[in-house]
């Protein structure tokens, strides 16, 4: 399968030679990139787990939300090594969710199980899952959603469940092609969105505990990882749902609305502190929710939901907060520790979930990062389960309206995310340029993006 889309200029700086250890490939990454920075992270946290062990289960929702980031880098990195460790989780986990099969956190984890499938097409990664689910779709929930009676076991009764809960079931949909997941998801979003949504402040309570609890300046209590928990999750719900879908338009509406709200209380140093009506009370930046709100909202500037004037700003500073918090070694810190309201925070502090929202936001901060320029974008996606060669082909017209080019010998490719100086070869019909060719290898389930410009 072959994808190539054209788009603007990627510019990058090349300061680095960095070594790729399963390729043995020489590449270049700028040190202040965000690909280096992404993989940066991403090998620390590996490294970590695989030297000191995992502190909560594979199954687990820390996890669930970790591979989010992790299943976004390796689409970017074409380097087989970090899927190879994804379905390695997999295999570990026997391709099963948690003990408690209706509880949201206990099957987060069914998101990398159908991204996988999506590549690999192994029915063996979604079986168990899928059974799950169609039991879910299935259930009546008509309980209340009341902190109480362990309601979180069989409702999405709390703001972290919009994350763990919605995208599995959408993206157990994109897998199989049956809509009945998705359309469970979004009938149950708006079941937990009647419950925790303030309509005044655009913002989700955790849970009903937090209903008419109060912050030290009086405000009320709103937890920024909470509320990115929501914004993040809705953008991946948005990503597998149709724009023909009944629901979409409503959907959308909700996330341009918190996604307003939320950019009128970042904060001066690009982040949004633990608590977002009482940042005082937490004077540090926490890097679980800036990640996951950077994600939402430079997502939604990439697919055209929300504008690009207004948010490109609030998510460059954001990501600035973000690599700011990243250790000299790939650590990184200021991620809240597992809880349910604002909590102090610190440099040292650091979680497997800070870093799935660190690497989701890079993912899509490096998609806006090709807008920036005057040049021309191609990019290149393997759907196939093995490593394949394409040929990408870009055609001659759009490159002199884009370029002003009269030879292809004016021209240079270089691979966005590395810098690296790809031959071309050009096309002719006759004497007549056509176009320009140039070869890529890619990994499975690999996205690769080519900046052609003039030298």
């Amino acid at each position: 399968m072959k994808k190539i889309l054209f788009g603007l200029l990627f510019f990058t700086q090349i300061n680095l030679l960095a070594q790729t250890k399963s390729s043995g490939k020489r590449k270049l990454l700028a040190d202040d990139s965000i690909c280096y920075q992404m993989k940066k992270v991403a090998d620390w946290q590996w490294q970590n787990l695989e030297t000191q062990g995992w502190k909560n289960p594979k199954k687990d929702w820390t996890s669930g939300a970790m591979y989010a980031g992790m299943m976004a880098w390796a689409k970017l990195a074409n380097d087989e090594q970090y899927y190879n460790k994804l379905k390695r989780v997999g295999a570990d986990n026997k391709w099963d969710t948690g003990s408690y099969r209706y509880f949201a956190d206990d099957y987060c984890v069914g998101q990398l199980y159908s991204q996988l499938y999506t590549v690999y097409k192994n029915p063996e990664y979604i079986r168990k899952f899928k059974a799950l689910a169609d039991t879910i779709v299935t259930l009546p929930h008509l309980e209340s959603l009341e902190w109480k009676n362990n309601i979180y076991t069989r409702e999405w009764a709390w703001c972290d469940a919009m994350f763990m809960g919605p995208p599995a079931l959408g993206y157990l949909t994109q897998a199989t092609g049956d809509a009945k997941y998705l359309n469970k998801s979004i009938e149950l979003w708006w079941k937990s969105t009647a419950y925790l949504y303030d309509k005044d402040e655009c913002l989700f309570y955790r849970d009903s505990r937090y209903f008419n609890k109060k912050e030290k300046n009086g405000a009320k209590v709103f937890w920024s990882r909470g509320n990115g928990w929501v914004i993040g999750g809705l953008a991946r719900l948005l990503s597998v749902t149709p724009e023909n879908h009944p629901q979409r338009n409503k959907l959308v509406k909700l996330f341009t609305n918190m996604a307003s709200k939320l950019a009128s209380l970042q904060q001066a140093d690009g982040s949004w502190h633990a608590s977002l009506l009482d940042p005082g009370s937490y004077p540090t930046k926490e890097t679980s929710g800036t990640g996951f709100i950077c994600y939402a909202m430079a997502w939604g500037i990439n697919n055209r939901i929300i504008p690009a004037k207004k948010y490109k700003p609030v998510v460059s500073k954001a990501w600035d907060a973000l690599k700011s918090a990243v250790h000299p070694d790939g650590k990184l810190g200021f991620v809240q520790a597992q809880g349910a309201a604002p909590d102090k925070v610190g440099y040292e502090d650091t979680d497997v979930f800070g870093v799935g929202a660190f690497l989701l936001a890079g993912s899509e901060m490096f998609r806006l990062s090709l807008t920036q320029g005057n040049g021309l974008i191609a990019e290149a996606y393997n759907g196939a389960s093995t490593q394949a060669e394409q040929t990408i082909k870009v055609a001659w017209p759009r490159i002199v309206k884009k370029l002003k080019v009269k030879e292809a010998s004016q021209l240079i490719v270089r691979n966005a995310a590395t810098g690296e100086i790809v031959p071309l070869n050009t096309s002719y019909e006759g004497e007549k340029i056509t176009g320009i060719h140039f070869n890529a290898s890619l990994n499975a389930g690999t996205n690769q993006f080519f900046e052609i410009n003039t030298k």
